[in-house]
């Protein structure tokens, strides 16, 4: 029953050993449809205490728990693939500065907004292999 695991977290998450309370809570989202199960943990983490809440966190940090559910791993997978766009990107214009080619607000913001692993992939080869380029919108058109 979810919705008692919710209920005793909110209740007793906050006393001395909140870990088998909070590991039930996890285990429980499990089994709730991705809206309920975001539903839940947002008002647990609201009505947490700050200690109980960052020892949640520290929980999940620490590789204690492994997701069960399709809603959580599709969050986790999508994090980890954001991150990596965004390594990306950041990379390409440290290539860019390096090389001295002039990147407008522009580019730089489609850049950094670009979550396309492959599209980043070759405008880094691009950017590394080019030669005589004044900016990077030639580089990029």
């Amino acid at each position: 029953m979810p919705e008692l695991a919710v209920l005793s977290a909110m209740a007793h998450g906050g006393d001395d050993d909140p870990e088998p309370v909070l590991e039930a809570l996890l285990a429980a989202l499990t089994v709730v449809d991705e809206q309920r199960a975001r539903l839940y943990a947002d008002f647990v983490l609201m009505a947490l205490p700050e200690v109980a809440r960052k020892h949640l966190e520290d929980l999940m940090a620490v590789g204690t728990y492994e997701y069960q559910s399709d809603f959580a791993r599709k969050y986790v997978a999508e994090g980890k693939a954001e991150g990596k766009a965004e390594g990306k990107a950041e990379a390409l214009l440290v290539i860019l500065a390096s090389r001295g080619i002039r990147v407008s607000e522009e580019t730089r913001q489609n850049i950094l907004a670009c979550t396309d692993m492959a599209q980043l992939d070759e405008w880094i080869q691009r950017a590394v292999v080019a030669t005589v380029v004044v900016s990077a919108d030639e580089l990029f058109s």
